[in-house]
């Protein structure tokens, strides 16, 4: 299982990389939404971690 902080550490990476991606293209693009649905889940992830505490 992944600890908080490198699901925290992952989450803000992936933000980065969406943000990046979305300066370049549209945000309709295909890189784009699989990027926001990585972030997504990663975001999922974090609320189950801290409900489940």
């Amino acid at each position: 299982m992944i600890t908080i902080d490198n699901l925290l550490e992952k989450i803000e990476q992936t933000r980065s990389h969406m943000l990046s991606l979305s300066t370049n293209l549209p945000l309709t693009s295909d890189a784009v939404i699989t990027a926001s649905v990585q972030l997504d889940h990663l975001l999922n992830e974090y609320e189950k971690q801290i409900r489940d505490r």
